[in-house]
């Protein structure tokens, strides 16, 4: 979906790196559940801020008319999800993860980063031919 042009989507909804995203965070939504309560204000806040940060940020992006700033928005979601392999990370450092568990969540990460990469590439294109015209 994200080869094609973005004037034929109707939605953020259609595009493939926020479905990978939304993998991510529902992931991550389940993860945490299990986590401690003493982490509840701190890693569990964060964790969850950063996955949704990760859809939301493309949709916000999606809405905007210039393509520069959805980009810029885009760049947003790429930075949570960079984010969320470090408190990844973190949580398998702390034990509350298995190593499993750990691996499973960069794989939708790295999914996730691969087809956010390729839509970001695919508007920068875009930006570059409207320029040129």
């Amino acid at each position: 979906m994200e080869e094609s042009k973005k004037g034929s989507l109707k939605s953020f909804e259609e595009l493939d790196c926020w479905k990978a995203c939304t993998e991510v965070r529902r992931f991550i939504t389940a993860l945490i559940k299990k986590y401690p309560k003493e982490e509840k204000f701190a890693l569990i806040d964060d964790m969850k801020r950063a996955a949704r940060s990760t859809t939301h940020n493309i949709a916000e992006g999606f809405g905007r008319f210039h393509f520069q700033e959805n980009v810029q928005f885009c760049r947003l979601s790429r930075g949570s999800l960079n984010e969320l392999i470090d408190q990844l990370i973190t949580s398998k450092d702390e034990g509350y993860i298995q190593e499993n568990e750990y691996i499973e969540g960069r794989k939708l990460i790295f999914k996730a980063l691969k087809l956010l990469n390729g839509y970001i590439n695919y508007l920068s294109c875009q930006k570059e031919q409207t320029r040129n015209q």
